[in-house]
């Protein structure tokens, strides 16, 4: 197999420090991929640099990440490419130029599934929420997946359990587009009980990671995989979630992003909606209850309805 430089280089690069690194970006927005990279494995680069790729400047393993991934059906998205989701991850290095280094962009994306990363991410929408939920909240999260997906709307989502889960199964009953954005390398099957789900999930839609292949997942991963699943959405929803919790982290990423937040509301004595009203009654994040109401908070009913009829038309057509 052969590859380009920029992806050879690419796929060195994200391996050899942990994300995010705002250094490294830095070095490869000044030299390109390629020199980039051979400035770092001859330790010629800048002291926070050195820094970010101390443990790990020595693990050139591109080509093989690279070969076993196309065996896989998977592929490194690298900004080079068409398929790059540019337009929404400029909301990272805006943020990232205003002084917040924990949101800089990726410097690539595994990606493994036939959707193209370009066209789902557009309009698309994250359903978030407790992985410990209830089943008023897990009904609620299959519902919103299956009638935004039926609706011509990407569904994205972390695939973990509780409501993350629920959406992506909603989503797949409506044969719409999910994408599930990961804290691992795209080959763990994390949760383990997930393994199936993910399988589906890779099988019509996609699963994304920025972690190289064999990253197990580790709690500051998933703070840091949340700013690429706000990143890459218009709006993020926040199902149920605790007073401080993963999803409530997503949301004010979102928030920060300039994304549209909103979040349902759930019992009063439930603690696990406990976090969703206190985004409403904060002002960070707006009151929804139904899909026409999501849809017209993100501005996107307009372009939902146009997706729904293409797709009415292509079914009767057949």
């Amino acid at each position: 197999m052969t590859f380009d430089d920029e992806r050879i280089a690419r796929a060195y690069l994200i391996r050899v420090a942990e994300p995010p690194a705002p250094a490294l970006l830095a070095l490869v927005s000044e030299y390109g991929p390629v020199e980039a990279a051979d400035r770092v494995k001859s330790a010629d680069c800048p002291r926070a640099v050195l820094e970010e790729t101390a443990g790990r400047r020595d693990h050139d393993h591109a080509r093989r990440d690279l070969e076993r991934a196309a065996v896989d059906a998977t592929r490194l998205v690298i900004p080079e490419d068409h398929e790059w989701p540019a337009r929404q991850l400029v909301s990272l290095a805006t943020s990232r130029s205003g002084g917040e280094a924990a949101l800089a962009p990726p410097l690539a994306l595994w990606v493994r599934g036939p959707a193209r990363l370009d066209e789902a991410v557009d309009q698309a929408i994250a359903i978030v929420g407790a992985r410990a939920a209830t089943a008023y909240g897990e009904h609620n999260a299959a519902e919103l997946g299956y009638h935004l997906a039926g609706r011509g709307v990407p569904v994205f989502s972390g695939a973990a359990y509780g409501i993350d889960g629920a959406t992506h199964r909603g989503a797949l009953s409506a044969d719409g587009t999910t994408v599930a954005v990961l804290p691992c390398g795209i080959d763990v099957a994390y949760p383990a009980g997930h393994a199936t789900l993910l399988r589906s999930i890779g099988d019509s839609g996609a699963l994304v990671s920025e972690y190289p292949p064999g990253t197990l997942p580790a709690r500051h991963r998933f703070l840091v995989r949340n700013r690429i699943l706000a990143a890459l959405t218009s709006a993020a929803i926040v199902v149920e979630a605790g007073r401080r919790s993963g999803a409530r982290n997503t949301a004010t990423t979102a928030g920060a992003l300039g994304k549209v937040v909103m979040a349902m509301p759930g019992p009063v004595s439930s603690g696990m909606s406990a976090g969703c009203h206190a985004l409403i009654r904060e002002g960070e994040a707006t009151l929804v209850t139904s899909v026409d109401e999501i849809l017209a908070t993100a501005g996107l009913s307009e372009n939902a309805s146009s997706k729904l009829a293409a797709a009415d038309d292509a079914q009767s057509n057949t």
